[in-house]
């Protein structure tokens, strides 16, 4: 609780360190924020060209469902990849001056979330100009990008403090994040896999990201209620690693004076 209260005293410097993550991303670039939008299109374009011609038109929607896929993805690695090396980038203040270190990926995930949000104009423009249309099921985002939030958290917090004393982390990071991208259904769908081996697809269904991914395609493509037992063992398994994660970064933090 003490360690609530000192990051909501330096709440200033909290939004601070936000607005920086935000403004910072594009900075100096002729089109700034908007590479927030453009990115993840382009992405989809090449995949939407490529990915129907390898695998025969077995997804209906398939551009939105990869939309639905792509954009939260985006969120995910950019905060994990970012909160990655958050400490480290901010090795110069750490030095000078005190302040919860925690601030320094809290703000990341904060942002992220922030950018998603307003990614999430662009799953609403291919759904409405794809006639799938919208329903009262989008109340239920904020709930799912909460969430996605937590697992983010909870991965960086540890993250950005082992990244201090073990440089290579942010290399294996990006490493594990390609390979997570073909373990994650954003590409493809499970019901192409039923005879896949159940090894194969207990990994995936382990994956929290899949759960996450289908919870996002049903409020927007399926316009249905996600499965709440399985959000909910998300959200549970996401408290539990950002109360680990946290701990790691309380324990590390001692040396990153030292070792930045």
């Amino acid at each position: 609780m003490n360690r609530l209260r000192e990051i909501i005293s330096y709440k200033e410097l909290l939004k601070t360190s936000i607005r920086k993550e935000i403004r910072g991303k594009y900075k100096g670039s002729a089109l700034g924020i908007l590479w927030s939008f453009i990115n993840p299109l382009l992405s989809v374009l090449v995949y939407a060209i490529v990915f129907p011609y390898l695998m025969g038109n077995v997804i209906d929607n398939y551009l939105i469902y990869l939309v639905t896929g792509i954009i939260p993805w985006t969120f995910f690695v950019t905060v994990v990849q970012a909160g990655t090396t958050s400490i480290r980038a901010n090795a110069g203040i750490i030095k000078k001056v005190y302040f919860p270190r925690e601030i320094l990926p809290l703000s990341v995930a904060i942002s992220g979330v922030i950018n998603f949000f307003i990614s999430c104009l662009i799953v609403l423009f291919f759904v409405l100009i794809n006639g799938i249309g919208i329903s009262w099921h989008l109340i239920l985002l904020p709930i799912i990008a909460i969430i996605q939030t937590m697992l983010s958290l909870a991965l960086i917090l540890p993250l950005s403090a082992i990244n201090i004393y073990i440089k290579d982390t942010e290399y294996i990071v990006t490493f594990v994040l390609n390979m997570l991208f073909y373990g994650t259904p954003i590409l493809y769908s499970l019901a192409q896999f039923t005879n896949a081996s159940k090894i194969f697809l207990t990994l995936i269904n382990l994956n929290p990201l899949t759960h996450i991914m289908n919870s996002y395609r049903d409020i927007f493509l399926y316009h249905r209620t996600p499965d709440m037992l399985l959000l909910g063992c998300v959200f549970l398994a996401s408290a539990v690693l950002l109360i680990i994660g946290y701990l790691i970064f309380v324990r590390l933090e001692k040396g990153f004076a030292e070792e930045v």
